[in-house]
């Protein structure tokens, strides 16, 4: 069984920040990658930023620049740095993590967190 517990999130005037954070327990190892998602009201789920086991990083050109992804090993959890928000950036922003070694992977989902820009 694998936990996930966001937290951070809240409201923001835009060009603020936020920082992010996803604690994960139970049976996460090993752990493939550890991501971030978000989904606006009306639109899909969308990829916002993945760090993998070995560290590497990738973004969606939306937020390149101004969100960092980054990892404690030591305390299972992975954050996400959020400088310079925009409106929007509003949405509800879901960790995941991915347990594995490809091609056999399970992926496991946090409750979300809301982020709202707005002034």
């Amino acid at each position: 069984q694998v936990q996930l517990v966001e937290s951070g999130g809240g409201l923001v005037q835009p060009g603020g920040s936020l920082r992010l954070s996803c604690a994960a327990s139970g049976s996460i190892f090993p752990i493939y990658a550890m991501c971030w998602y978000r989904q606006a009201p009306g639109k899909q789920r969308e990829s916002v930023a993945a760090i993998t086991s070995a560290g590497s990083t990738n973004y969606v050109d939306s937020v390149k620049g101004r969100f960092t992804i980054s990892r404690d090993n030591a305390k299972n959890t992975v954050y996400l740095q959020m400088n310079s928000l925009k409106p929007e950036d509003t949405a509800v922003y879901y960790c995941k993590l991915v347990r594995g070694t490809l091609p056999g992977t399970s992926a496991y989902w946090g409750q979300g967190t809301q982020v709202t820009v707005s002034s």
